[in-house]
């Protein structure tokens, strides 16, 4: 007999304090302890949380732009480091699953970004840590591509969750893959806003209704839960971006607003869209649900012809060298995740310990 779980998810429709890593950690470690005073398991949050999405790279020029990378670099972190140590610490402590995006920086380079994603358990252990594998539009001059290593679907008291970034679920090979290894809750992490074009009707879409139709389909398609998890553009992510002149904040006030919400496997909305306020939008799932739906379309089961289609995901780690006397060669990603250090704030009543120096491998 198979137990189903039923438990309460919460999508954090919340702004990072934009470009102040410290103060968004702290944030967002006072959100998984109030998320989990509530009642929630499992909680998500927007892409490039750490240290916020970076809005300028559509309004810049590339040529003019190198400033602004210099600065959003300074402030990307390793999924080593100090931050994220906080982040799983604070899971470990309000004892629930934890998905939050960051733009990561490397030890092997000074200049290289990539879009990331860490999943983290109520042990604070890293069950998947995703690198965005193809960086959206002007992306590509910030981020570097991502590998396969992170399309994983970790198996939960939860049940199988996976976890894709923005632009990813537009990619039905890639959300295939994630269905093939039997998903059973999706999280899809936005930015805070797609800015207006300069001229009106010449491209671009609403991003309200992009995420909204790219989620409604996936969870249709592959039968499960998904969580979309956005950001507010509000007025500290404009202050901090006052250098980019009032011609270009006026297409960040007029674009149109990413949203937070929860999605059943029908595709039928289970909570509110939130937009522009910030808040928690909490729902109850039951797993059980997803089953009598892969009755009428299973695409991992009976509907579908893999004697047809055929379908390859190369879930290698990419490395800049493989050192034979390296002992990191044979590790499938770096750097390796360090194991959470016990202090005497992890058993404490701080909703966030503060990691005290590197964390000890």
């Amino acid at each position: 007999m198979i137990d189903y779980p039923k438990y309460t998810v919460a999508a954090a429709h919340v702004a990072p304090e934009y470009y102040d890593v410290k103060r968004t950690v702290d944030k967002a470690c006072g959100i998984i302890a109030d998320a989990a005073q509530q009642g929630a398991k499992l909680i998500a949050f927007g892409e490039t949380f750490i240290p916020g999405y970076p809005n300028w790279a559509r309004l810049i020029r590339p040529i003019e732009s190198d400033e602004f990378f210099c600065e959003y670099a300074a402030r990307s972190i390793l999924v080593d480091g100090p931050e994220i140590l906080r982040i799983r610490q604070a899971a470990r402590q309000s004892k629930i699953f934890v998905s939050i995006g960051f733009s990561e920086r490397t030890n092997v380079s000074v200049g290289c970004l990539w879009n990331s994603n860490v999943m983290i358990g109520p042990d604070g252990s890293i069950l998947a840590h995703h690198r965005k594998l193809v960086p959206t539009y002007v992306e590509k001059l910030i981020f570097n591509s991502g590998d396969g290593a992170g399309l994983l679907v970790p198996d939960t008291e939860l049940g199988r969750i996976g976890m894709l970034i923005c632009g990813e679920n537009t990619n039905p090979l890639a959300r295939f893959s994630l269905m093939a290894q039997g998903e059973q809750v999706h999280i899809a992490s936005y930015p805070s806003v797609a800015p207006a074009r300069p001229t009106p009707g010449t491209g671009g879409y609403n991003i309200q209704d992009g995420i909204r139709i790219r989620a409604a389909s996936h969870s249709f398609e592959a039968k499960v839960f998904t969580i979309v998890a956005a950001m507010p553009f509000d007025d500290a992510a404009r202050k901090a971006l006052a250098h980019i002149g009032e011609d270009n904040l006026k297409l960040l006030d007029e674009g149109s607003r990413a949203t937070s919400f929860v999605i059943g496997p029908t595709g039928q909305l289970l909570t509110d869209i939130w937009d522009k306020q910030e808040g928690l939008a909490f729902a109850e799932i039951d797993l059980a649900q997803c089953v009598p739906h892969k009755r009428m379309h299973d695409v991992v089961g009976y509907y579908n012809r893999f004697d047809v289609f055929n379908l390859t995901v190369n879930r290698t780690a990419n490395r800049p060298a493989r050192f034979i006397d390296d002992p990191l060669a044979v590790s499938s990603r770096e750097p390796e995740i360090p194991k959470i250090v016990e202090s005497s704030a992890s058993g404490g009543s701080q909703a966030c310990p503060e990691a005290e120096g590197q964390p000890t491998l």
